[in-house]
């Protein structure tokens, strides 16, 4: 079979299944060769996983993980693409295509159900415009995962794998380093893909903590209060906190000043730590 990242293959391929690409979907199919392959490798896999991937366009990264794993259940939201991905993997056998929006599906229960005795990862190319609501449902839910190597804008990549108090880190890096490691692998150029995004694209991994780094009095407190100072950006958590939770100003100031920050601190010198704090001070 030609290769999934021949672009007259492609052509092809969705000319004889009446396919257009959707930006609705975000979809930009990988014609690198090289691309796929690395991810592969970056995630760790073999035939003790099972990987769940989410967006499989035609397949081109879908067959390698089902090259590597032992099973690849891939979830996607368009209805057009079954029976394009049916001929595309004509010659894979370990691969089953689930249609549904994975914002709506019960990951918990797929997992149960398709990958029984295997170990779980997670690899996808993933939509650009819902990078963050998938990331935080793979790891809010707390699946039984062992990493999450995903290709994503370079720039949400910059701001999911900030370091804590760095000018980058916001609402969506503290959220995910409460849940997981991150780490950012190799950036992919526009000309990987076919339409070419108008943004440079990057790999990064997640792995899981088995025990969160710090310990919130209350969790959703914690985010409530992470959301809040963020919200205002440009000016100081103590502002952000105090009009995004209705809570006076002074209030917040001695909170936040007793955690040895002054109160004109921005939210992005704060630590995962400070803001766990301060869901016990308020």
């Amino acid at each position: 079979m030609p290769e999934l990242t021949n672009m007259s293959y492609i052509r092809a391929l969705c000319e004889k299944h009446g396919f257009a690409l959707s930006k609705g979907f975000g979809q930009n199919f990988i014609v690198n060769p090289s691309v796929c392959p690395r991810m592969i490798a970056a995630s760790g896999i073999d035939k003790s996983y099972g990987v769940l991937e989410i967006g499989p366009g035609i397949g081109v990264l879908t067959k390698e993980a089902a090259k590597a794993a032992a099973k690849v259940v891939s979830v996607e939201v368009d209805t057009r693409l079954p029976a394009l991905l049916e001929e595309s993997l004509a010659e894979v056998d370990n691969v089953k295509i689930v249609l549904g929006d994975v914002l709506k599906t019960d990951l918990a229960e797929l997992i149960r159900e398709e990958f029984a005795g295997l170990k779980v990862a997670v690899v996808a190319n993933l939509p650009y415009y819902i990078t963050s609501p998938i990331l935080m449902k793979l790891l809010e839910e707390r699946l039984p995962i062992e990493s999450i190597t995903v290709m994503v804008q370079k720039e949400a990549a910059d701001r999911i794998a900030a370091a804590p108090g760095s000018r980058e880190s916001g609402a969506i890096s503290l959220a995910v380093r409460y849940f997981a490691e991150p780490e950012t692998l190799f950036t992919v150029s526009p000309g990987s893909f076919t339409p070419p995004p108008k943004v440079t694209s990057a790999v990064i991994k997640l792995v899981p903590h088995t025990v969160p780094p710090v310990r919130p009095a209350n969790e959703k407190r914690m985010f409530a209060i992470i959301k809040a100072a963020f919200s205002q950006r440009r000016k100081t958590a103590v502002n952000g906190i105090s009009a995004g939770l209705s809570l006076p100003k002074a209030t917040v100031a001695e909170a936040v000043e007793s955690l040895g920050r002054g109160a004109m601190v921005r939210p992005e010198n704060m630590l995962l730590e400070d803001f766990a704090k301060l869901s016990a001070l308020l």
